[in-house]
């Protein structure tokens, strides 16, 4: 993971926020945290990050998702196991900006967030709150739970300390990007900046296989080779993206 640039802030709250957060303070800052019309928002240059950065769950692409996305029929909830009858516990390892965890919530699944990266934490902490509040998702936002943490040295304690019975886990690791490709979006050149890559992801699917109880799935590019270590026993293939399958024994109705 690479080091985080310096961040701005200038509010009393966003400082302590901050600080709470270990986010690096001052000196010559390439990005600013900052409420903006009742969200917290990450921004930086306009012409490399575009929009400033912010958690959103009851609208855009999520909102569109969970509209007409497919429901169980979706390449994520094929892989994760949802099927008639089937709904398990899964721990977003790598949550991110928790899209795919909230399509896990919205079809049912109660899911626990783990994210390392403390901007990105308080970005999705900032969206769930909003996301309690509103009425049309506040039950799908209910089953989210949030937790700061690094999932590939600390998993198995921060499962326990949430006491969330890890049936499967979801991992998405950023992998090296490819200059023509993954920094198109601007969106991703911001994530990227907060999050770099992950060369610890041999060890975090490691963390994962001794912590799920029933399967691991991992997200990765089509082409990609699977993360180092054991093979997958199955592989669920989109157009751009496949889910690698880590089985340990078979998810049942309840």
């Amino acid at each position: 993971m690479s080091a985080l640039p310096p961040v701005a802030v200038h509010d009393k709250a966003l400082s302590a926020l901050a600080e709470r957060l270990g986010l690096p303070l001052g000196g010559e800052a390439q990005l600013t945290l900052e409420c903006c019309d009742g969200r917290l928002v990450l921004g930086g240059d306009a012409k490399r990050y575009g929009h400033p950065l912010a958690v959103e769950f009851a609208s855009g692409m999520v909102a569109h998702r969970r509209r007409f996305g497919g429901g169980r029929g979706q390449l994520i909830a094929r892989a994760c196991g949802l099927a008639q009858g089937v709904t398990p516990s899964i721990v977003d390892a790598t949550a991110g900006l928790g899209r795919d965890a909230f399509v896990l919530a919205s079809l049912g699944a109660p899911v626990l967030l783990v994210e390392r990266v403390g901007v990105i934490f308080a970005l999705l902490e900032d969206g769930l709150v909003r996301a309690l509040r509103d009425v049309e998702i506040a039950e799908i936002a209910a089953r989210m739970t949030l937790i700061h943490g690094d999932a590939a040295t600390e998993l198995e304690a921060l499962v326990a300390a949430a006491d969330f019975p890890p049936q499967v886990i979801h991992l998405d690791p950023m992998f090296p990007h490819r200059e023509k490709s993954a920094l198109v979006k601007k969106e991703m050149r911001l994530f990227r900046t907060l999050a770099g890559d992950d060369g610890d992801a041999p060890r975090l699917l490691e963390a994962a296989l001794d912590v799920a109880t029933h399967r691991v799935v991992v997200k990765r590019p089509r082409k990609a080779p699977p993360i180092e270590g054991p093979p997958p026993r199955h592989v669920i293939e989109g157009k751009t993206s496949r889910y690698d399958l880590y089985v340990h024994r078979a998810l049942r109705a309840g």
